[in-house]
């Protein structure tokens, strides 16, 4: 059963790809913003079984988001919620088949380890925000257990002080519930084993995105004064949804 249930996966997710990618390269091609990879990323998350709850209001402005980081489910999710484009490291734009879905994003490829880019990498993100791109961060760098947080790195952020235009940090707590111990990334398994894992799980995966308190980041002093607040909010969400499964 199991390895059916990966093959049923599998096959979903192929349909959601076909189902989006025909007017998505319409939409491309006739130089329009193109309204589908949400869409497949959305469908994407329903194919490996993920069922979303939205909890709190989305902010409708422009946004910068802060999210925990718990899976590879996380960016389906999250992106198919609101349409963000996610940073991301640039290792990931070598990968095959999906360093291309997540340029057809607008992904923001960065270099973490690369003395002399955090500059262009700003412009970058300057840029996405000026185009009224909603842009998604996970400041922890990497995925967690999901018990907690892994500390936040705050260099991006500078991007928000000031930022380019009017624009609210939204911080947002994925929450798996009971189930996320058992989805969870963490330690040193193997992405592909991690991925097959999942997609062999029975049942569905509930998920749900906190929408926290949206806030000015012209109130904070500095790029680390931001990461902490947002590091507060989803922290406190966190332990206060963790207890009655604990």
């Amino acid at each position: 059963m199991a390895a059916f249930r990966r093959i049923m996966r599998l096959a979903a997710l192929a349909a959601s790809l076909l189902l989006c990618l025909i007017p998505h390269l319409f939409w491309r091609a006739i130089g329009r913003r193109s309204p589908w990879p949400p869409r497949f990323l959305a469908l994407a998350g329903r194919a490996v079984g993920a069922r979303v709850r939205i909890d709190g209001h989305p902010f409708q402005g422009d946004s910068f988001i802060i999210a925990n980081h718990v899976s590879w489910v996380d960016i389906l999710v999250l992106g198919g919620a609101t349409g963000a484009a996610f940073v991301a490291h640039d290792g990931i734009a070598r990968w095959p088949v999906i360093g291309w879905l997540a340029a057809q994003n607008n992904t923001l490829f960065v270099a973490r380890d690369r003395r002399g880019a955090l500059s262009s990498q700003l412009d970058t993100l300057r840029a996405a925000l000026a185009g009224h791109q909603p842009v998604a961060l996970f400041p922890e760098g990497t995925t967690s257990n999901g018990s907690g947080l892994l500390p936040f790195k705050p260099a991006l952020l500078a991007v928000l002080l000031p930022p380019p235009r009017s624009v609210r940090i939204q911080p947002v707590h994925i929450d798996y519930g009971p189930a996320t111990a058992e989805i969870s990334w963490h330690g040193n398994e193997p992405a592909g084993a991690n991925v097959k894992r999942l997609m062999e799980r029975s049942g569905k995966l509930d998920v749900t995105l906190r929408f926290l308190e949206p806030f000015d980041p012209a109130i904070c002093p500095d790029r680390k004064a931001l990461a902490a607040m947002a590091q507060e909010r989803i922290a406190s969400s966190i332990i206060a949804h963790l207890a009655p499964f604990t």
